[in-house]
C-alpha cells in the first residue's frame, strides 16, 4: 500500500511540476489517493484460491488450494476405513460424492473389481486384525485393518495412497477421533517418505464429513494436517510439497487469510 501511495504521490509531483497544474482541493486529492491505494493493499493482499509457504529447513513448499483433489496433478491421499470397503451401490456403505466413491466412478471408471484387486495386493502383507462375521456386518468387507494402514494403488505416474483413519461399525457408520486421525497421519507420512521418492502430494481435508471428527472444524483440521506434516518431515523428508486441497464447496468454511498467518508462524 505504501507504494502505490508513493507512485500516485510521485505521479502527481511530476504531472504538477511539468504541466504547471495546481489542484484546488489538495486534501481531496490527497484523501482520494489514499482510499485508492487501501483498496489495491486489500485486493492485493486477500488470496483467492491458493496460498502457500516455502519453508528452509527442511526445504519444502506447504500449498493451500480451494480446488477438486483428482483434478490435482500429484499422489493423492483418500481417505478410508479399516474395512477398505468400497461398495458405492444405493450409497448405502460408501457415499459415492464422498471422495472413495468419487475415487471409485472417476479414477477406476466404476470398475470396482479392478479397485478391490488393487487394494487386496497393496494390503497382502498387513495382517487383518479382526474378521467381521457376515451375520454381524451384513454389508461391505469384512476384514479390519490396523487404524493408520496405507494402501498403495494407481499406476506408477501418480500414487494414490489410501489410509484407513476411521472405522466402519457394523450398522456401516464410519467415525473416527482426533487421536486416529493424527497416528494415521504419521503413518501416512511414513508411507510417502517410504513410496514417493520426494513427489509433490495432494491430500483432503480428512475427518470433516463422513469420519464424524465434530471436535474441531475444517479450518483447525487443516491445521493439524499440516502440523503433522511439518512435525514428521522435521524427523524425514516426506514429500517437496504438501498440497492440502480445500473443496469448492467449502470454501468460505476456511480463512485463507488465517491460514496464510499460521503458515508464516512456523
Amino acid at each position: 500500500m505504501l507504494i502505490a501511495f508513493g507512485l500516485i504521490s510521485a505521479v502527481v509531483q511530476f504531472v504538477g511540476q511539468v504541466f504547471g497544474l495546481k489542484f484546488a482541493q489538495p486534501g481531496l486529492l490527497t484523501a482520494a489517493s489514499l482510499g485508492l491505494c487501501i483498496v489495491w493493499g486489500l485486493v492485493r493482499a486477500y488470496p483467492r484460491s491458493s496460498i502457500e509457504h516455502q519453508f528452509t529447513h527442511p526445504n519444502m513448499t506447504v500449498r493451500i488450494k480451494i480446488q477438486d483433489l483428482l483434478e490435482e496433478d500429484a499422489d493423492l491421499v483418500v481417505g478410508f476405513s479399516d474395512t477398505f470397503d468400497t461398495d458405492i451401490e444405493d450409497d448405502a456403505v460408501i457415499n459415492r460424492s464422498s471422495l472413495q466413491g468419487q475415487l471409485l466412478t472417476r479414477i477406476y471408471g466404476g470398475d470396482r473389481s479392478r479397485l478391490d484387486d488393487d487394494l487386496k495386493k497393496a494390503l497382502a502383507a498387513v495382517t487383518p486384525v479382526s474378521v467381521e462375521s457376515r451375520s454381524a456386518k451384513p454389508k461391505g468387507k469384512l476384514k479390519r485393518y490396523p487404524i493408520g494402514t496405507v494402501a498403495v494403488i494407481g499406476p506408477p505416474n501418480q500414487r494414490i495412497y489410501c489410509v484407513a483413519y476411521s472405522r466402519m461399525s457394523n450398522d456401516l457408520r464410519a467415525h473416527s477421533s482426533m487421536n486416529d486421525l493424527w497416528v494415521s497421519l504419521d503413518r501416512l507420512w511414513e508411507a510417502i517418505a517410504a513410496r514417493g521418492q520426494l513427489s509433490r502430494v495432494a491430500i483432503p481435508i480428512m475427518g470433516a464429513e463422513l469420519a464424524r471428527i465434530y471436535a474441531l472444524d475444517r479450518e483447525n483440521l487443516l491445521k493439524v494436517s499440516i502440523l503433522s506434516f511439518m512435525a514428521r518431515s522435521r524427523l524425514q523428508a516426506v514429500s517437496r510439497e504438501l498440497v492440502v486441497i480445500i473443496r469448492p464447496q467449502d470454501a468460505e468454511k476456511v480463512d485463507l487469510l488465517e491460514m496464510r498467518a499460521f503458515l508464516a508462524a512456523l
